[in-house]
């Protein structure tokens, strides 16, 4: 394991308003370990209105770590998880619902406990 290795954190969302994936999002970057990278993965094509507010709210938070993903067609949860793992280069990976939060300490507690 690397000194400070890169964390990829994967949010799946599926017809969850944008309002809600962006507090989860917030929590993912205002994480006190900050050699993350996020991957939102939409799993909601069909909802293209509701697909375009979240790339505009993703968008306006000026953060180049946050990366976005919407499948071609619904695929579920377990595949939506592998897209964003495909997508992320981490040396770890992290799960998050679209409706929850992490804690700010809660990377580095990780980090720490594997190192």
């Amino acid at each position: 394991m690397s000194q400070n290795p890169l964390v990829t954190a994967v949010i799946t969302t599926y017809k969850r308003e944008p309002d809600i994936v962006i507090r989860a999002v917030k929590s993912v970057l205002n994480q006190t370990y900050n050699n993350l990278e996020l991957v939102v993965v939409n799993d909601y094509p069909e909802g293209k209105e509701l697909s375009q507010m979240l790339s505009d709210a993703l968008a306006e938070l000026g953060d180049s770590r946050v990366k976005y993903v919407c499948h071609n067609k619904n695929a579920g949860a377990c595949a939506a998880r592998n897209t964003g793992i495909i997508n992320g280069n981490g040396e770890f990976v992290a799960l998050l619902d679209d409706d929850d939060e992490w804690m700010p300490e809660k990377i580095e507690t990780m980090i720490n406990a594997f190192s």
